[in-house]
């Protein structure tokens, strides 16, 4: 079936805003470039020592931690959810697709949320130590390199591609958007607790840093299913897509400038399978459900509903109401 034309939805602009609001409050709240539970002292020196942050973890309560790791997720880890929510939207009746899509939110803020908290607290300890910090930002680079080309980060990765069968009816339908978030969450938090942890670790510029890794988690997210083997794991579909979209923009600048003459035969050929290589990439490309972690690719060959790209949902879709 060829992907649904989708037009303004209220949703995506309830998302957007509560991202963006998250981001603004990091930004105004110490100054932009402390994470709340990282500041919660009040008082830090420049480079913390053992005793500052013991005084912080002292200070520290459950409910700052949670509200903090709240804000956190919403402003980094809420826009990796437009394309798993999307699928229970579309997968709802029109009567309770509100309630689904909330349910989906509130079990993946609650893994989030706790992942998040372990990782400020893990933060603050990396910090227990006198002129610890610069060795302790080392180990998290190199953790989050080895982690990032694990096949244990692509078996995450599979497991955020995957699309389940949701019940249509009653309690069942309930509770699979709610395991649904659930597992998307956990999904989530072990692709992306590395890069995370990092972030935290960064003494000066923490928002720098956080938005950072927003950006490369939501490029990375693009990619599409793959084996599981150790291989470094980027943006690279999305630089395609930008490289493709850049040289589009350039091409039809020069046309109407009357410039073709000076662009030459090759540079046209050269952005035509650019432009060609953007508008394959940035199509939904259909993938086979696994239960071991969509271990193998998607392969458009092995069969019709593949090619068609049925075999992207499971089940049937009930009609809107």
């Amino acid at each position: 079936m060829r992907p649904v034309a989708h037009t303004f939805e209220a949703w995506l602009f309830v998302l957007g805003s509560a991202s963006l609001a998250a981001w603004s409050m990091l930004a105004f709240q110490h100054g932009g470039f402390s994470p709340p539970a990282l500041c919660a002292a009040g008082t830090w020196p420049v480079t913390p020592t053992a005793a500052s942050v013991g005084l912080a973890l002292d200070l520290i309560t459950p409910a700052h931690l949670a509200s903090s790791s709240a804000l956190m997720v919403v402003a980094m880890m809420l826009p990796l959810t437009v394309k798993p929510l999307r699928h229970v939207r579309d997968r709802s009746f029109a009567s309770r697709r509100a309630r689904a899509m909330l349910l989906f939110i509130a079990g993946y803020m609650a893994v989030s949320m706790a992942a998040g908290a372990a990782l400020q607290t893990l933060a603050l300890a990396a910090r227990s130590g006198e002129a610890a910090t610069l060795p302790c930002l080392g180990l998290a680079v190199v953790i989050a390199v080895v982690w990032q080309i694990s096949p244990a980060k692509q078996w995450c990765l599979n497991r955020c591609h995957r699309r389940p069968q949701l019940a249509a009816f009653g309690a069942a339908a309930d509770c699979d958007a709610l395991a649904y978030g659930l597992r998307n969450g956990a999904s989530c938090a072990g692709a992306c607790w590395a890069l995370m942890w990092l972030s935290l670790l960064v003494e000066r510029g923490h928002l720098p840093a956080m938005l950072a890794v927003t950006l490369f988690l939501m490029a990375e997210r693009l990619e599409n299913p793959a084996p599981l083997a150790w291989r470094w794991r980027g943006p690279g579909k999305a630089l395609r897509i930008t490289m493709g979209r850049c040289a589009c923009i350039w091409s039809m600048t020069a046309s109407l400038r009357g410039d073709n003459g000076a662009v030459g035969a090759s540079g046209h050929q050269a952005i035509l399978h650019l432009a060609a290589r953007s508008q394959f990439a940035s199509q939904p490309q259909p993938h086979h459900q696994q239960d071991d972690g969509d271990q193998q690719p998607c392969n458009r060959r092995a069969s019709a509903s593949a090619l068609f790209g049925i075999g992207h949902y499971s089940g049937s879709s009930p009609r809107n109401s």
